[in-house]
């Protein structure tokens, strides 16, 4: 029998924390990684893959699955888990991010979201109580809240009409699980362990990111994330507003920011005690052949690399650095090979998982400001060209 969904810190070092979160299909290690499958796969990837990799929990998109197949072809098929093939944790996001990037295709009201889908240009209208029930037929572990997410930069007015909106609408989703968990006969549920996260917003502004804090907090979830961010502020905007915003949430729930990022902005919102990440830059970036390494990033197509024999990282111990080279890599590139694809991608998701899980080995040995530091030290955003 699975365990019942929780949370618990085992270390704690500074603000860094090593935890446990419990779902009804499996246990995950935190601070960990989410491998993005939008659509319900991971490009270029297997199951097998991933676990190869070793994720644990990946996560998934209402806005997508809804559109297509549709959420009620999943639950007919058994869910989300069972449709994919995929028996660890799911994390679905709500769909807001993605509805938010539709720009003129999208108005938003107090009722929702009206959008016209990118696919066949159909309208709908995705309410606070649909993305919980498109979330409940899906049956994931995870189940995220509709907020508004705003473009930066953004006004004071607007980041606050956001917020109270996105407040509103969090009230809305928790009424909606309380109807569900008594019985609602319209929606079939495939998890009925399915946990609900709020998500904090207020854009750059601390005051504004203390008040949703609080109001999201107030109405009382499984966990909590940070959103709103990594919409194109600068770097140090974001640390500092993590680091205010994670302050403010609960210690005994798990703390989520959305979106984030680069290798080194992970191991910066550990040291501010946050848990989950998910991120398309590990999958999206290798399939346009830029792969990471403890130096930093490096472009595989780079004519530097074509006659290259070493591995992309002579520290990695992923299936691409022990059997493959950086000239084979880059030859596969050139070649359109759809392999190069998949061995890039399976190289940049073990680096972040296992960064990740160098972190966790780290808070547990009350290493962690070491490990910050080293990392710092070594890694640079900068491209590597030879």
């Amino acid at each position: 029998m699975a365990s019942p969904p929780g949370f618990t810190v085992t270390h704690q070092d500074g603000r860094a924390r090593r935890g446990r979160l419990e779902t009804p299909h499996g246990a995950v290690d935190t601070p960990a990684f989410m491998p993005v499958g939008t659509r319900g796969a991971v490009k270029a990837l297997t199951v097998e893959h991933l676990r190869e990799v070793g994720a644990t929990i990946i996560l998934s998109n209402t806005y997508h699955l809804y559109l297509r197949p549709g959420d009620e072809l999943i639950a007919r098929r058994g869910g989300l888990h069972r449709f994919i093939g995929w028996p660890g944790p799911i994390l679905t996001d709500s769909g807001g991010f993605q509805i938010f990037s539709l720009g003129a295709l999208r108005k938003v009201t107090e009722q929702g979201v009206h959008f016209r889908s990118h696919l066949d240009g159909t309208s709908h209208l995705l309410t606070p109580e649909l993305a919980i029930d498109i979330q409940a037929r899906l049956g994931s572990d995870i189940a995220m809240v509709l907020d508004e997410c705003i473009a930066h930069p953004a006004t004071g007015d607007a980041a606050r009409n956001a917020v109270e909106r996105s407040a509103r609408w969090a009230g809305r989703c928790r009424a909606r699980v309380r109807q569900l968990a008594e019985g609602d006969a319209a929606v079939a549920l495939s998890n009925r362990g399915q946990m609900l996260f709020g998500i904090v917003q207020g854009a750059t502004f601390p005051e504004l990111r203390a008040e949703s804090a609080a109001r999201t907090v107030e109405l009382g979830f499984d966990g909590y994330a940070i959103g709103g961010l990594s919409v194109g502020e600068p770097v140090d905007t974001m640390y500092s507003i993590v680091e205010h915003t994670a302050g403010l949430l609960p210690r005994d729930a798990p703390r989520y920011l959305m979106g984030s990022g680069m290798p080194d902005d992970l191991v910066e919102a550990v040291a501010q005690g946050v848990d989950l990440f998910d991120c398309v830059l590990p999958t999206r970036n290798a399939r346009n052949c830029q792969l990471f390494t403890r130096l930093g990033r490096l472009n595989i197509k780079n004519a530097a690399f074509a006659e290259d024999d070493r591995p992309v990282d002579p520290d990695c111990s992923c299936f691409t650095c022990r059997h493959h080279s950086r000239a084979y890599l880059r030859h596969l590139f050139l070649s359109q090979e759809i392999t190069g694809a998949t061995l890039n991608t399976l190289h940049n998701l073990h680096f972040y998982l296992d960064t990740l899980r160098r972190i966790r080995d780290a808070i547990e040995f009350g290493s962690f400001a070491r490990f910050q530091a080293d990392f710092g030290r070594t890694f640079s955003r900068q491209l590597i060209t030879s």
